[in-house]
């Protein structure tokens, strides 16, 4: 069953949706730069008229409203184009990058039952051999079903109707549709705006791939101020010296980003070396938590850049926003999530603990997971956190990562923001292998330039800042750690990884 809103439209507001920001930049700034992409540069009266043609299109392919339109493919114009002509025809726009197998695309299929699956000539390439799942068609296929120039009348949308599902992998291995309404986005998207000033000379860069909430905010704070989007390639999403180019040469002004994206550009790509670019003037990360020395580095580099760490999980895009100070200059652990941001509200559960779960209300938080029962109230997002006394949350860890050694709860990630501390370390994960009274704690560490650190000085580290029982038993030097399509740490290669390994 499609989730609906928690609150009932009844008035139809064609101004509070997602593709009317490209109409009404369109209309503001024709002759502007929209998207750049690497297939070029495209107007934003080029890319509205491209939108309309494809709108067209997937009409007389059949496409209705609430249809759910699968976009497969590496970053393009046309990838842009087609997600908001879904939009436009009033069907839910399901984003799915070009690196995802054939298997994996056929699990999204089977989850959202689309009427469509548009892809690039790669995509059609690699799965049209014995692909049953639903009807495919490469973008140049699906124009040939609507004239150059041909216009599609915008379906009135409401602010809660569904407008992209973000597929995440799941507990269970299978992939996991978080439904966004319009007004879920929008409330992000003008909160981030805003705080940001974007505004029409603005040039942002769009490093995540479209099927993580990150490139939310790329997308349409540009086409919320009529700014330009740099679409970074897949390929040369962490080729870090290439990303520092990209950078520099593009004059991007506002950077968003994982940290692990940051620090390999600080580390591999000589993202400090020489004077901070010119252009840029903010630079945003979100979806981990950054070593502190990495920050001090930017702070002490880019004094006149602002730098902000953002937290939500996908269900509610980013609920909380932190702007770095000179008082972090002389910060040891991480930064705090800061405080509640894009009309939300956010809380502790239990109130008066220590610590507790983090719970989101309000407009960003979710319609629910595709296929399920809608989702109603306070999300849960099964994160720990504790408040300062400057009403600052401060990110602890997951439930789900909370082990047990000798009888102790124990939180990763607190183990890790202490070693990530070390100048010596460029990248940290905390594993635990054994069970029982054979459990032990592994370090896996990447070595900033002049490391690797011992075991003793790691030892050192924790001892300093964790109780006796959370201090590492074995260390593990290694070149990078495993990612996940996202950018994110992948725990469970890591772990695979390191069976057998030899540690010190």
């Amino acid at each position: 069953m499609k989730p609906a809103s928690a609150e009932h439209d009844t008035a139809r507001d064609g101004a509070a949706t997602l593709h009317a920001l490209l109409a009404a930049s369109a209309r503001s700034h024709p002759h502007r730069t929209a998207v750049h992409g690497p297939d070029g540069p495209v107007g934003y009266a080029e890319l509205d008229a491209l939108a309309d043609r494809y709108a067209a299109a997937l009409a007389a392919r059949g496409v209705r409203p609430g249809d759910r339109v699968v976009v497969w493919s590496h970053k393009s114009v046309a990838t842009v184009a087609v997600m908001q002509a879904a939009l436009r025809a009033g069907a839910v726009y399901v984003p799915v990058t070009g690196s995802n197998p054939p298997a994996r695309l056929g699990r999204i299929a089977a989850g959202a039952a689309p009427a469509l699956v548009v892809t690039d000539e790669e995509g059609a390439e690699r799965a049209r051999p014995g692909w049953d799942a639903a009807p495919l068609a490469t973008f140049a296929e699906l124009l040939e079903a609507a004239p150059e120039g041909a216009r599609h009348e915008p379906h009135p949308s409401a602010p809660g109707d569904p407008a992209y599902i973000l597929y995440t992998s799941g507990s269970t291995g299978e992939p996991k549709g978080v439904c966004v309404s319009h007004r879920n986005a929008l409330a992000f998207v003008e909160w981030a705006a805003g705080e940001l000033g974007v505004g029409p000379g603005d040039r942002l860069a769009n490093h995540a791939p479209f099927n993580f909430d990150l490139s939310v905010f790329d997308l349409y704070a540009a086409f919320h101020a009529g700014a330009a989007v740099h679409l970074v390639p897949q390929e040369m999403a962490y080729a870090p010296a290439q990303l520092v180019t990209f950078l520099r040469e593009r004059e991007i002004t506002v950077w968003y980003s994982v940290p692990s994206a940051l620090a390999l550009m600080i580390r591999e790509g000589g993202l400090l070396d020489g004077e901070p670019p010119a252009a840029l003037r903010a630079c945003v990360f979100a979806g981990e938590p950054f070593a502190i020395h990495h920050v001090h580095a930017l702070r002490a580099r880019w004094p006149k850049v602002r730098l902000l760490n953002w937290y939500g999980p996908t269900e509610t895009n980013v609920c909380t926003s932190y702007e770095v100070g000179d008082a972090d200059l002389g910060r040891t652990g991480p930064l705090p999530i800061g405080t509640a941001c894009s009309g939300d509200e956010v809380a502790l559960d239990p109130p008066d603990a220590e610590e507790g779960e983090i719970v989101v209300s309000g407009p960003t938080v979710m319609l629910g997971y595709w296929g399920r029962e809608p989702h109603t109230g306070p999300y849960r997002t099964g994160d720990l956190a504790r408040r300062d006394a400057e009403g600052q949350l401060h990110y602890v860890g997951r439930r789900d990562q909370m082990v047990k050694i000798r009888g102790h709860r124990i939180e990763l990630g607190e183990i890790e923001a202490a070693i990530g501390a070390l100048e010596t370390v460029a990248d940290v994960a905390v594993l635990v292998a054994g069970t029982g009274l054979e459990a032990e704690l592994h370090a896996v560490v990447v070595p900033a330039p002049g490391g690797p650190p011992s075991l003793l000085t790691i030892k050192r580290c924790c001892a300093e800042r964790l109780p006796t029982y959370m201090i590492i038993d074995k260390l593990h030097v290694r070149n990078d750690l495993p990612r996940t399509a996202n950018g994110k740490l992948d725990r469970a290669e890591l772990s695979a990884a390191l069976v057998g390994s030899e540690a010190r």
